[in-house]
C-alpha cells in the first residue's frame, strides 16, 4: 500500500441488531474517492454513547481525515462537493418520477397490445395509469392526504367526506378508464373530480396567490401546489371528454 495513499478514519455503528446505513454510505463515499478507510466499529450502545460524549457529537457515523473531524454522511457529501437536499424543501421529483414511470408503462402496454408503442391507447393509458398511481399514493395515508387536501379543494372545504372519498373515486375512474369499461360512469366521474380539482387549484394558486403543498402524490409530499396539480386535473377532464366524444370502437 502506498505511503501517499489518502487515509480516513470512520466510526460507525455495527451491532448485531443494527448496522447504520449512513455508515455504509460514508464508507462507500470514502472508498469511491480513493481513500483507504480505517473502519472502526461501534458495536454496543454504551460504546456508541461514549464515543459521542468524547467527541461532542450527537450522531454517528463520524469521519476523520488528517486528524480533522469531517462529520456525518451529509457533511462528508458536502466535503466532496456534493449537495444535500433539504428534507423540508419543495420538490417536483416525486411527480417527475411518477409520470416518467406511467409514461413508460403506457408505451410498453401499447407495444404489447398493438405492436406500436405510440398509439391512441398509449396516450389513454398514460392518463389512466397516472390516475391509478396517484390514487395509490394518496391511499397510503388517507388521513394525511385529506388534511392537506382541505387546504385548497373547494368541495372538500364544504363537504369534508369528499376529502376522504377522493382517492377512492380517482382510483375507480382510473381503473375503469384503463379497462374502457362503464364509460357512461367513468367519464363523468373523471370530469367532475378533475373539474373541481382544476378550479380549486386555479383559485388557490393563481387567484388567491397562496403558497401551498400539493396533496396530489399523498399527504407527505413536498410538491408545490401549482402547474403540475392543475395539469393532473386537466388530464382527468380531458380524458373524460375524450371517452365521451371518441368514435365507438376507437382506442379503448
Amino acid at each position: 500500500m502506498s505511503e501517499n495513499a489518502k487515509r480516513a478514519t470512520l466510526y460507525r455503528m455495527v451491532m448485531p441488531d443494527h448496522v447504520c446505513p449512513y455508515g455504509i454510505k460514508s464508507k462507500w463515499q470514502l472508498e469511491r474517492h480513493g481513500y483507504v478507510v480505517d473502519d472502526r466499529w461501534l458495536t454496543t450502545r454504551a460504546e456508541t454513547d461514549a464515543f459521542k460524549a468524547e467527541h461532542g457529537v450527537k450522531t454517528t457515523p463520524q469521519t476523520f481525515i488528517d486528524g480533522k473531524r469531517i462529520g456525518g454522511n451529509d457533511d462528508l457529501t458536502r466535503f466532496f462537493g456534493g449537495t444535500v437536499a433539504d428534507p423540508g424543501a419543495t420538490s417536483y421529483q416525486p411527480v417527475i418520477a411518477l409520470f416518467g414511470i406511467t409514461a413508460a408503462l403506457a408505451l410498453a402496454a401499447s407495444y404489447a397490445v398493438t405492436g406500436s408503442a405510440f398509439s391512441v391507447r398509449a396516450a389513454e393509458w398514460f392518463v389512466s395509469f397516472s390516475m391509478c398511481v396517484l390514487a395509490m399514493l394518496k391511499l397510503q395515508d388517507v388521513e394525511k392526504f385529506s388534511s392537506m387536501f382541505l387546504n385548497y379543494d373547494l368541495l372538500a372545504k364544504r363537504f369534508v367526506p369528499y376529502a376522504y372519498a377522493y382517492p377512492f373515486l380517482e382510483a375507480l375512474a382510473g381503473v375503469l378508464m384503463t379497462a374502457g369499461a362503464l364509460t357512461w360512469f367513468a367519464a363523468p366521474l373523471g370530469l367532475v373530480i378533475g373539474g373541481i380539482g382544476a378550479a380549486s387549484v386555479f383559485k388557490a394558486v393563481y387567484v388567491d396567490r397562496r403558497t401551498l403543498k400539493c396533496a396530489c402524490v399523498g399527504g407527505s409530499s413536498n410538491v408545490p401546489l401549482g402547474f403540475v396539480s392543475l395539469t393532473e386535473n386537466l388530464f382527468m377532464v380531458g380524458m373524460g371528454l375524450w371517452m365521451l366524444a371518441k368514435p365507438a370502437g376507437m382506442g379503448m
